[in-house]
């Protein structure tokens, strides 16, 4: 079926500093100060082998997911290449996996937000969030842009204190093999909640409708984004490692926080607390344009209602599909756990991006495609680690792309019965 593209279009006004800040702002968030913990946790001393794992995915991942959004320059990501390389099923099995793992993902980044403000009302303040930073990219994709910015900065300043402050300690925890025992399913467990701190990127391709000659900035945009925030988590996990240890890593419900106190710097404690609500913040804000966009491109090609396909004609966004998703988001705030979505989140992404390396083998040379070897591990990689994850994610993962699977069935009953004279 060909998308309907009548009417206001998006406006091309993303450069490659908005797009890098926005993908900064989705991957350097909540995770890193809640993903640590769990992750230490699973795999123990071998908590920095599951990052480069996570990494080593999410880069394929990237790299499969800028050379298709190159290719179609489109609102709506690995739903459109999806789409457009192996079919309609796997672009509306990419497409329904991002809607519900990121709504998933963005209830978890609320609930952050509510916890660190003001734990007593944790459900409410995260309510109250959603809403803020819906009206917030309603009021067009610029701004959004910006705010990411003012983000982006002010939680790297606080992640670099708390590199520094460890830094500072002279007797680092020892860290042995017997202390924290690691296995494979441990190491790839903790992959699979370390990847849910890095799968931003996405963001920028499904921006692709927004951003400025998209053959050019998204490329670039990519490797920016995913190679800071490598950076970033390495120095930070290695620091919590240094002064906590694994164990102590394991049990710390708020470890940043932790690290800094240990290390003797407590006054930094408030600073990383505002941190995390930041990052919380600058997620979700990023994550809410994402499921819009391909909220939008699914809409118009009549997957979901086509109200939702309606883009304002002054602000030139898709007004609609970001009141419905903020409102969706606000709901599951307010009536979900935060470990529960965190998991829930990861399988239903880790599919999304399978499709996207299974749709970048396909592209021809000429298409630019990627070496072969780099679609081909992000595609393996995102099922095993999808598979690894906590037995009850994996179940609420399938039944819920299930039930997807029944309305595309459904959808294609209905498509053919009203043809049928």
């Amino acid at each position: 079926m060909e998308p309907d593209r009548q009417g206001p279009t998006l406006r091309r006004q993303l450069g490659v500093l908005d797009a890098v800040t926005i993908g900064l702002a989705s991957m350097i968030g909540a995770g890193i100060f809640v993903a640590l913990a769990p992750a230490a946790r699973a795999a123990g001393h071998a908590m920095l082998i599951s990052l480069v794992v996570a990494a080593l995915i999410a880069y394929c991942n990237a790299t499969s997911s800028a050379r298709l959004a190159a290719r179609y320059p489109t609102s709506g990501g690995t739903y459109v290449y999806g789409r457009e390389r192996l079919g309609p099923f796997f672009g509306y099995l990419a497409g329904w996996g991002f809607i519900v793992g990121k709504t998933a993902s963005c209830a978890a980044m609320a609930l952050t937000v509510g916890c660190y403000a003001w734990p007593a009302h944790g459900h409410a303040i995260a309510v109250a969030t959603v809403l803020g930073l819906t009206a917030v990219n309603v009021a067009g994709v610029q701004r959004s842009a910006w705010l990411s910015r003012v983000i982006v900065a002010a939680v790297l300043a606080v992640l670099a204190a708390v590199v520094v402050a460890a830094l500072g300690v002279k007797e680092a925890v020892p860290v042995t093999f017997s202390d924290s025992p690691a296995s494979v399913p441990g190491v790839l467990q903790a992959a699979g909640l370390l990847f849910f701190a890095f799968a931003g990127y996405a963001r920028i391709a499904t921006l692709g409708e927004e951003v400025r000659d998209p053959a050019r900035t998204i490329p670039r945009a990519v490797p920016i984004a995913l190679g800071i925030t490598l950076a970033v988590y390495a120095l930070v996990a290695s620091a919590a490692l240094k002064v906590l240890g694994p164990q102590g890593l394991a049990s710390a419900p708020a470890p940043l926080v932790q690290v800094v106190t240990v290390a003797g710097a407590g006054r930094l404690a408030v600073a990383v607390q505002i941190g995390a609500i930041l990052a919380a913040g600058g997620s979700l804000l990023a994550l809410i344009l994402g499921v819009s966009r391909t909220t939008l491109a699914m809409a118009r090609d009549g997957y979901l209602p086509g109200y939702l396909s309606v883009v304002h004609p002054r602000l030139g966004v898709p007004h609609r599909a970001e009141i419905t998703v903020g409102l969706v988001i606000a709901v599951l705030a307010a009536t979900t756990d935060i470990r529960g979505a965190i998991g829930f989140s990861s399988f239903a992404v880790l599919v999304y991006y399978a499709v996207a390396n299974a749709a970048a083998w396909t592209l021809t040379p000429a298409e630019g495609r990627p070496p072969r070897l780099i679609p081909l591990v992000g595609l393996l990689g995102c099922t095993v680690v999808a598979f690894a994850l906590p037995l009850a994610s994996v179940l609420a993962g399938l039944v819920v792309l299930g039930l997807g699977v029944v309305a595309y069935g459904a959808h294609g009953r209905i498509t053919r019965l009203r043809a049928t004279p």
